[in-house]
């Protein structure tokens, strides 16, 4: 049952984030520019992922350290896979753009939005004062 919620916590973070990705698209990058977009979402969808796992976690009834840390990065990695398969695949973005959205050298910072997931679901158990 557990492998369940985490599956649906993975597929839910996923439909928040392409709605806010696709909200980047329409509305914020015609007004800045795609880049400038996508470094600022990556602050809006940290932010997005963080109230997601708020909801959602405690459910989950996981509260050994450890196993946090495993759940973010389970969370981090699908989120990893989902953006490479949907910008590859759906986008059909070249495989040069699809893997610089992770490269901060290039100035794109997806990447620590990611390495800040891992923390996400830790975070959100010890800010409610769960064990």
């Amino acid at each position: 049952m557990l492998y369940i919620k985490i599956i649906s916590l993975c597929i839910i973070l996923a439909g928040v984030e392409t709605l806010h990705g696709i909200t980047r698209t329409i509305f914020i990058a015609p007004k800045i520019g795609n880049k400038r977009a996508k470094q600022y979402s990556v602050i809006s969808g940290t932010f997005l992922a963080f109230v997601v796992c708020y909801i959602l976690v405690p459910g989950l009834n996981i509260n050994v350290d450890y196993q946090l840390i495993l759940l973010g990065l389970t969370l981090s990695g699908f989120m990893a896979m989902f953006d490479i398969i949907l910008a590859k695949f759906v986008v059909k973005q070249k495989w040069r753009t699809v893997m610089s959205d992770f490269n901060p050298a290039e100035g794109n910072y997806l990447l620590f939005g990611l390495m800040v997931l891992v923390i996400i679901p830790y975070v959100v158990m010890k800010l409610r004062g769960l064990p």
